[in-house]
């Protein structure tokens, strides 16, 4: 492509079709004949490219919630079942997290990262049932458990 054509808003349009449009063909380019028998490859191995993208666990099931108000969890004591996805709200006027300090097997299982005041965050309850211990990293006096079925 001439560079001329890469120049303004147009190029940079024209530019990032075509790179959008050679990934799609990608590796699997037969010359543009389309009927020779390894023209079912790409088709094939373009088929599982979704799934790949999916996530290997199943997705999360229920919605659950915990408020953080007055520098405490509430509920502090949450059962839920396996997967649930857990919305945690901060109604304080300072961040805090939600971070589990032991896991099933690899420590930490879930933390929801600074939580500004005022906003959300959103966590996938672990799939392996259990007590999950947790606390604010921020305030480490404040603490939890969330208990999966």
């Amino acid at each position: 492509m001439p560079a001329s054509l890469l120049h303004g808003r147009a190029g940079v349009t024209a530019a990032a079709a075509i790179v959008f449009a050679s990934a799609l063909v990608g590796c699997s380019h037969n010359g543009g004949t389309g009927s020779s028998p390894t023209s079912a490859t790409p088709s094939a191995s373009a088929t599982p490219s979704p799934s790949a993208s999916a996530s290997p666990s199943p997705p999360p099931v229920g919605r659950t919630r915990i408020t953080i108000k007055n520098f405490a969890f509430a509920p502090a004591q949450l059962t839920v079942p396996a997967r649930a996805l857990t919305t945690v709200v901060n109604e304080d006027a300072v961040a805090h997290t939600v971070t589990a300090t032991a896991g099933a097997t690899n420590g930490k299982t879930f933390d929801t990262g600074d939580i500004a005041p005022g906003k959300t965050a959103t966590f996938t309850a672990p799939a392996k049932p259990g007590t999950y211990p947790y606390l604010c990293t921020i305030h480490p006096y404040m603490k939890g458990a969330l208990t999966v079925r």
